[in-house]
């Protein structure tokens, strides 16, 4: 009897917590709707000026986008190393992880509290190459000039800030697992039945429209997925038909779909 009182006793503490953390959480969220409101219009303004995705996107859709955005924003440091520093910058990093994350549950990468932008290329540990960006357990990095030139430039598929919030969405999923989107876990085995084919093929010498950069190793070969799936998406599934599809599935999103739509205004 006296067990299952303490079983009894630690199963109602749980539920309380439960309960509480829910409260504490839909209290936080209601704050921050509240003070997101006072400044989606200045969101709305750098993100439809920049990112061409947002304005195929339906209203209801923009403003899930936006307050995801502003909540990305306000929850990671942003440190700026040898670049002045403009305001648009950390929201226009945020909106390309939330563009990433759009049609998942979890999207804040939460493993991840400081983002460090540097102005141009530069060099990491031992490599003799120059790094665009990088991802590893002391945060999200990425050269601006890189990234501005991703965002802006419709006829490259290289985009910087894509490739390293693709780095880091299986990083809070596979290695630390602090932010594990069901989904997306289960959604990847399947898109790895289908990629792991591809990219043997390509470390044996097949080439195809993902370069030979995706065929580095496999964390390249989806980050690089991930970047032509945005970027060149026509192409991707003309070409790689059953890859595009498990993408699809995998993000919840279809950028094919989404180029018919008319342009918001």
């Amino acid at each position: 009897m006296e067990v299952f009182l303490i079983y009894l006793a630690l199963f109602g503490t749980v539920l309380l917590l439960k309960f509480l953390s829910g409260y504490v959480y839909a209290y936080l969220i209601k704050k921050r709707k509240k003070e997101f409101g006072q400044q989606q219009d200045y969101y709305f303004r750098i993100v439809s000026g920049n990112i061409r995705y947002f304005n195929r996107l339906s209203p209801v859709e923009q403003e899930k986008f936006l307050f995801r955005t502003y909540l990305f924003h306000h929850q990671k440091k942003f440190h700026y190393v040898g670049v002045t520093t403009q305001p648009e910058m950390p929201v226009l990093i945020s909106a390309v992880a939330v563009q990433l994350t759009m049609g998942l549950e979890r999207f804040s990468l939460n493993y991840f509290k400081d983002i460090y932008v540097l102005k141009h290329d530069y060099h990491y540990g031992y490599y003799s190459l120059p790094f665009m960006g990088h991802v590893d357990n002391s945060g999200i990095y990425l050269s601006w000039d890189n990234f501005y030139q991703g965002i802006k430039n419709s006829s490259d598929v290289s985009n910087v800030g894509m490739h390293e919030m693709a780095h880091a969405l299986a990083y809070v999923n596979f290695v630390t697992k602090t932010e594990e989107d069901r989904h997306f876990s289960q959604e990847f085995r399947y898109f790895s039945k289908v990629a792991r084919p591809i990219f043997q093929a390509m470390q044996r010498g097949q080439r195809n429209l993902l370069g030979d950069y995706a065929a580095t190793n496999y964390h390249e070969f989806w980050a690089v997925s991930v970047e032509t799936f945005f970027g060149n998406p026509v192409r991707f599934q003309h070409q790689l038909p059953e890859l595009y599809a498990a993408m699809v599935k995998l993000l919840n999103q279809d950028p094919v779909a989404q180029l018919k739509r008319p342009v918001e205004s």
